[in-house]
C-alpha cells in the first residue's frame, strides 16, 4: 500500500457550454498534476457517459440530449502516455428522476459545474494496458 498526502486543493467551476471532460483534462495538465482526486457536481445540457462491455472489451457509449443534473462526479488524476491523465465516472439524473452513469466521455457539455480537485504527494501512479481487462490500468499501488 502506499501513502499520500495531500498537497493542495484546486476548487472552480468551468465556463457554460464547455465540454467537461476536456476542461478537466486540461486543468490538470496546466497544473501538472501527478496524482488527485476529482469531485464534482452541476449539470449538463448533453451527456455522453459509457460501459465498459468486459466481453468485447471496448466502451460503449450512451448519450443523453437535454438537460441532466450531475448527481456526482467522481474520479482520479495519474499519469498515462507520460502526460496528466483523467479517469472519472459520472452520476446523471433526468427530469424524472432516473438515474444513469458511467464512463465520462467527451461530448459532456456543462450547463453549470462545481468542482474540487485534491492533489496528492507522493508516488507517481503511472497507468499501463492490463492484459487481463484490456483497461488502462495503475502500474502501481496495489492494496494487499
Amino acid at each position: 500500500m502506499t501513502k499520500y498526502t495531500l498537497k493542495r486543493t484546486i476548487i472552480g467551476q468551468f465556463p457554460h457550454g464547455t465540454d467537461l471532460l476536456e476542461e478537466l483534462t486540461q486543468l490538470v495538465q496546466k497544473e501538472n498534476i501527478h496524482c488527485g482526486r476529482v469531485h464534482g457536481i452541476g449539470a449538463t445540457t448533453h451527456a455522453i457517459v459509457a460501459y465498459y462491455d468486459q466481453s468485447t472489451k471496448k466502451y460503449c457509449p450512451m448519450e443523453f440530449k437535454g438537460g441532466m443534473e450531475i448527481l456526482n462526479l467522481q474520479g482520479n488524476v495519474s499519469i498515462r502516455d507520460s502526460k496528466p491523465f483523467v479517469h472519472v465516472h459520472i452520476l446523471l439524473s433526468d427530469p424524472q428522476g432516473k438515474v444513469f452513469g458511467g464512463h465520462l466521455m467527451p461530448g459532456t457539455k456543462l450547463w453549470a459545474s462545481e468542482v474540487i480537485i485534491d492533489e496528492f504527494e507522493g508516488e507517481e501512479l503511472v497507468r499501463g494496458q492490463d492484459e487481463k481487462t484490456g483497461l488502462f490500468l495503475w502500474k502501481t499501488g496495489y492494496l494487499s
